[in-house]
């Protein structure tokens, strides 16, 4: 059975990618790289960022969202993005391994053919007037809601702290 995974629109901060590459991998979630990224993903921040578990992130690069979308029509997988423009509460949401969320650039979102080509669209709420989470805030609450709802926790594997 085919895993969750996690896409990034071209993204602009390396700590937030490395940050999110570490959570999936102990998470154990594939992670697809959307280019261009606003930073060589050989940058020092995303290796900080990432520590020592880079080596252990399941890790794809897609030169663009049209490759992107090749891989994704050969898999068979159900695009969610993750966005402030709809109501569907992540949390109402009804995953399925194989899954694949896809989070937007921290700058400017998902332009409007990505926002059109997902097959659902989710929402983490916030309170009235709050703009938005840091992206790798975003990904750690919906990717473990994620792996909850899907029964990845439920393996008897140790979920730690630091």
């Amino acid at each position: 059975m085919s895993r969750l995974r996690i896409a990034l629109y071209q993204p602009d901060i390396a700590g937030n990618t490395g940050t999110i590459l570490r959570l999936a991998a102990c998470l154990d979630i594939e992670v697809h790289i959307i280019e261009p990224a606003g930073f060589d993903l050989s940058d020092r921040n995303l290796k900080r960022a990432g520590m020592d578990y880079l080596d252990m992130a399941a890790l794809t690069r897609h030169v663009d969202w049209q490759s992107f979308e090749t891989w994704r029509s050969h898999e068979d997988a159900r695009l969610v993005l993750l966005t402030t423009k709809t109501d569907e509460a992540y949390t109402d949401f009804s995953y399925r391994n194989g899954d694949v969320l896809l989070f937007g650039r921290e700058s400017a979102g998902v332009p409007h053919a990505v926002h059109d080509a997902a097959d659902y669209r989710l929402t983490i709420p916030m309170r009235e007037g709050a703009r938005s989470l840091n992206l790798a805030m975003s990904v750690a609450m919906v990717a473990g809601e994620a792996v909850r709802r899907t029964g990845g926790f439920s393996g008897g594997e140790r979920i730690a702290n630091g």
